[in-house]
């Protein structure tokens, strides 16, 4: 009985251990899959296809690795600020976007090793003799605004004697040169490769001038599990030549692959001494951001002022030595500041720890976060009261970054915009509750008249400080520190922001409202004084393209309208042919035609001012032939059959009879295509004209006052339209006389 006892008692345990062993449940464990968070689009890294998937060698290779490694990914398409800050909150565990290894990030992050090596390349039409930038010298290069590409570019323009043009994206910038406006461009040599694969008539003339390698990141101490895994897996893929091809299939080539996977070594820290002369009677050259309003923006009479220009001038005359503000754009500035080309930087320029091992910082002089605002009149104080509403953000901010990162927390949905004034307006309005702004920024969009009220602290503070080269001009760091000081003693520092906020700051803090101390006239008529200048100079950039192109306009459409109304079947096809195309198609969409179309098929440019002309001639000259036609048809047909049978010719009867008849009916029409005209000119600053209109905006940008911009605009047309109809109606009675 025993025996079979513990017989049976064997079975059941060898029954039991093979159970478990074999369970899916017990040691075969689910994949386990992480949120990764990535760019909206860098091609050729990551970009959504024509099936809207997201690819690219950062796409690909994370799922590669995955699969390798044996779990899941979530890509989280995000933005490449967006994503980065939600690494730091925690709410994703990786972030893969063609990010930089740099020393700076490496105190944040635990990076793999590099997958990727980068560069800034110069590029020019593949018909082009350039190979070198000396080249350059005289010539335009093209760039994209707030790319590393175009900070390099600006860095080196004085030295090889080249000047720039700067375009919001890639493919006007690559058309720019193809059209042959521009000789050549910068931008990252990857992108560029992609770029030219995919059809771009470029190529490349140089090897890469900046250096860096793209690495996945994870969170400083945090998922170091993932990190290994990606690093392992990343490891087996180049082994096997499945990276490689990942690569090649974006840029058709692996020459950015990296020979060794080490990962790049964090920086250690370390202080520099220098000595501190007396910096008495001495001339510093200052690098600063182009327009970074309250901060620093040019006036109306095209001088840098803002808080940072004020305080150092004011920092300056206090020590008693001299400034020359060199105004260079945030990046070039940082650039230019660590190659020993200027003495200091002021920029509203963050003091963090990564910053800090580059540069020395001076004393905080002042603190910023982003704030919420909502209308005046306005119940909304906090951010649970969002759910369900509707924010207002603007592109590319660190407040669209900010709203962006917690709008699923409070349940609220975002609206974007391209420039702070419509932002503002929207909310005004009603149409969006709140909107996101930096915190000086927002307080100097109220101190502008904005009917907004700041309603929360502001987030995610941090200091502003004069930074300078590590270990050099230790003298003017501490004359800035000095003078900072005693401004700050003698109230002269408060009088300087409140200048621009309308708020008292005390060491630092900026969160105080703003009062309605102004000294500018902002009235219509302070606005058009102010303004009178760019005013003038838009108008007349508008008129210039009128009556130019009225003219030929004019002769376009006479002579087409004419073909429409001759004997013959070829002059009456060819002229409907005519009117229906350049008739039917959108001005917009045949100006960019003319502009970058044509030229980069025929090789040969064509100006701006040339290209705005033929294309107003083109379509309003179609709508002068289409009423010449019909003036003509409108004339009685039995006045061309009398003067035929009294013997006179067709031409001679079309000239003395019929058409001083048309004429009569046209001229109403003549003048209100004047009109059209007038108006359309608005529509060609998308090839770089600066008319009315165009103008409008940028006082716009600089001032705040929307409203009443827009008025003086809108008051210069009509008063324009009116004399032309007053010049139609006159023109009219004398005919009829």
């Amino acid at each position: 009985m025993k025996k079979w006892l513990l017989m049976t008692l064997g079975f059941v345990a060898c029954f039991i251990g093979l159970a478990t062993t074999f369970s899916p449940n017990q040691n075969v464990q689910a994949a386990k899959t992480y949120t990764i968070g990535t760019d909206v689009t860098y091609p050729p890294f990551e970009f959504a296809n024509k099936e809207n998937k997201y690819v690219g060698i950062d796409v690909d290779l994370m799922k590669a690795v995955a699969k390798e490694e044996g779990f899941k990914v979530n890509i989280k398409t995000m933005g490449f600020n967006a994503a980065v800050q939600a690494m730091e909150a925690g709410q994703i565990d990786g972030v893969i976007a063609g990010m930089m290894i740099t020393p700076a990030r490496q105190q944040k992050f635990d990076f793999s090793a590099p997958y990727y090596n980068s560069g800034v390349v110069m590029a020019v039409g593949k018909n082009s003799t350039i190979k070198n930038f000396s080249q350059l010298k005289g010539k335009r290069v093209a760039l994209k605004t707030g790319t590393a590409a175009a900070t390099f570019a600006i860095s080196i323009k004085d030295k090889y004697g080249f000047k720039t043009v700067t375009f919001d994206d890639s493919n006007n910038m690559y058309e720019d040169v193809a059209t042959g406006n521009s000789v050549a461009c910068f931008d990252d040599q990857p992108v560029l490769q992609y770029a030219i694969q995919h059809g771009e008539k470029l190529k490349l003339a140089t090897k890469p001038q900046t250096s860096g390698a793209y690495g996945f990141a994870v969170k400083k101490g945090a998922n170091q599990e993932l990190l290994a895994k990606f690093n392992a897996g990343y490891k087996k893929l180049k082994a096997n030549g499945t990276y490689q091809k990942i690569v090649k299939k974006y840029v058709g080539s692996t020459s950015g692959i990296p020979k060794a996977s080490v990962a790049v070594a964090a920086t250690t820290k370390g202080t520099q001494s220098a000595k501190n002369p007396n910096v008495a009677g001495k001339t510093f050259n200052i690098g600063t951001d182009v327009t970074f309003p309250p901060f620093e923006f040019a006036n109306n009479s095209n001088e840098y002022v803002g808080i940072d220009m004020d305080l150092m001038r004011a920092i300056a005359k206090n020590q008693g030595f001299k400034v020359q503000i060199k105004p260079l754009g945030f990046n070039a500035a940082v650039q230019a500041l660590e190659s020993g080309q200027i003495d200091g930087t002021i920029a509203g320029m963050s003091i963090t720890d990564e910053r800090k091992q580059k540069f020395d910082f001076s004393d905080p002089y002042f603190q910023s976060g982003v704030v919420m605002a909502v209308a005046k009149e306005s119940s909304v104080k906090s951010l649970s009261q969002l759910k369900g509403k509707k924010v207002a953000v603007k592109t590319g901010t660190a407040g669209a970054d900010y709203a962006n990162s917690i709008k699923d927390k409070y349940g609220f949905k975002t609206v974007t915009f391209d420039d702070s004034n419509n932002m503002y307006q929207d909310v005004v309005t009603g149409n969006s509750v709140a909107c996101f702004e930096d915190s000086p920024v927002m307080q100097y969009g109220i101190k502008q008249g904005t009917k907004l009220k700041i309603v929360t602290d502001p987030a995610e503070k941090g200091d502003y400080g004069f930074a300078v080269k590590k270990g050099v001009n230790q003298d003017l760091l501490a004359a800035f520190n000095a003078g900072l000081k005693n401004l700050k003693a003698n109230g002269e520092y408060n009088k300087i922001t409140s200048k621009y906020l309308g708020s008292k700051q005390n060491n630092a803090e900026s969160a105080a409202k703003s009062n309605n101390a102004d000294t500018e006239d902002r009235s219509f008529f302070g606005l058009i004084k102010q303004n009178k200048g760019a005013l003038w100079s838009g108008f007349k950039e508008t008129m210039w393209l009128t009556i130019v192109s009225i003219f030929f306009a004019t002769v376009f459409g006479v002579i087409v309208g004419l073909l429409g109304v001759a004997p013959g079947k070829f002059g009456k096809g060819l002229s409907s042919t005519l009117i229906y195309i350049f008739r039917g198609m959108p001005l917009l969409v045949l100006a960019l035609f003319i502009y970058t179309g044509i030229p980069s098929l025929t090789g040969s440019k064509i100006p701006a001012f040339i290209a705005g002309v033929v294309t107003l001639t083109l379509n309003e000259g179609a709508y002068t032939a289409a009423f010449v036609k019909g003036g003509i048809e409108a004339v009685d047909t039995g006045q061309m059959e009398a003067a035929r049978s009294l013997g006179l010719p067709y031409g001679k009867s079309m000239r003395k009879v019929i058409l001083p008849q048309g004429i009569k009916i046209m001229v109403p029409s003549f003048i209100n295509q004047f009109i059209i005209t007038l108006k359309d000119t608005s529509i060609l600053s998308i090839i770089g004209l600066l008319e009315l209109t165009q103008t409008g905006k940028i006082i716009i940008a600089r001032n705040l006052e929307g409203f009443k911009v827009w008025t003086i605009i809108a008051l210069i047309y009509l008063i324009v339209i009116t004399l032309l109809t007053w010049l139609s109606n006159w023109v009219q009675r004398r005919m009829n006389a």
